[in-house]
């Protein structure tokens, strides 16, 4: 059933490669869940980020181990930098990026990086911080670079934000506007434990002189991080599933298949959903083992590259319609290849 969506295929990648890299992301994915438990798809897909060289925004109450998660994924991967910056209302694009300052004992300007000279970063509480400051995180994880005071810096590879934000506290923050949120990769919604997985929290959390992270051990290093980056472009999609995702994408801007939900939505997908979908759908190929993508690997990522880029007019809005039900109908108009 496969096969006709390896037709024609032209991929530099071996079978040697082709499963060593899905056996070293299948002991990430484990070591991960050492310490993070549950929530089986958002580890996916926070893998799938990381190899795809994008970001992703995690949203959920607190106490959800967001932060946990981030230091967790950055433990895994030997020689890196992690940290965390907290956003508040009063933060300085100079606070996260860095700073020329003056010493004057010897009369001379030094630089003094920002928090962002890291490998794994959490943005926590992102929605907390200005918009100009939000902006200029923006520009960071765009960018890949940041200017003071004329120098130019480059960050190290690999470089992944997981941003986060509170949805159940809206005092004192900043929603984050639309064109800003679509510069995200992915956003992942994170919801309670299962009741079984809960106990096992309950164990891992209340023994005695004991921290969780001790048991995270180094999986990979950078080096394989940038390899599954460069190896993901090189997987396969045939015409046929290359018009599977523009089908879908077209229906969600209410061109091509009609489908009666899209009267809800003011904006659909944009071409940067189109390529993050495509290379979304490589790397859960890539993570199965695959050079060839499916239809399969499409509907893995779908909506969690889509929930936020369907924007919903005023009728949607006070229908409390959900972005993720009108991409499930989508998919079922849209003609599977």
């Amino acid at each position: 059933m496969e096969d006709k969506y390896e037709v024609n295929k032209d991929t530099s990648l071996t079978d040697e490669q082709l499963k060593s890299y899905a056996e070293k992301l299948s002991n990430l994915r484990k070591e991960i869940s050492k310490v993070f438990i549950g929530q089986k798809e958002i580890v996916n897909m926070v893998i799938v980020a990381l190899i795809c060289d994008g970001h992703a925004l995690l949203e959920g109450v607190p106490g959800l181990a967001k932060s946990l998660l981030v230091e967790t994924l950055a433990r895994t991967v030997e020689g890196t930098v992690h940290k965390r910056i907290q956003f508040v209302p009063d933060m300085l694009p100079a606070d996260i990026v860095g700073v020329n300052a003056y010493n004057p004992k010897t009369g001379e300007f030094y630089i003094v990086k920002g928090p962002v000279f890291a490998n794994f970063i959490l943005a926590d509480e992102i929605n907390r911080a200005p918009p100009k400051t939000q902006a200029a995180m923006m520009e960071v994880m765009q960018e890949r670079k940041v200017n003071i005071s004329g120098k130019e810096f480059k960050f190290p590879r690999p470089f992944l934000v997981l941003a986060t934000q509170n949805p159940v506290e809206q005092y004192g923050t900043y929603p984050l506007p639309e064109a800003i949120v679509d510069r995200f990769f992915l956003k992942l919604v994170l919801d309670y434990p299962k009741p079984d997985e809960e106990i096992r929290i309950i164990d891992q959390n209340t023994m005695t002189k004991y921290n969780s992270l001790d048991v995270i051990k180094p999986v990979l290093t950078p080096n394989d991080i940038i390899e599954f980056q460069n190896s993901v472009r090189k997987v396969f999609i045939s015409q046929p599933v290359k018009k599977y995702i523009v089908d879908i994408i077209n229906t969600s801007r209410g061109r091509g298949n009609k489908y009666q939900g899209m009267k809800y939505v003011k904006y659909g997908g944009s071409p940067r959903a189109t390529i993050w979908l495509s290379l979304g759908a490589r790397a859960i190929a890539l993570m199965s083992g695959r050079d060839f993508v499916v239809p399969d690997d499409i509907r893995a990522v779908i909506h969690h590259v889509m929930r936020h880029r369907l924007i919903l007019n005023y009728e949607g809005k006070a229908s409390g319609i959900n972005t993720v039900d009108l991409v499930d109908n989508i998919l079922n108009v849209v003609e599977v290849p």
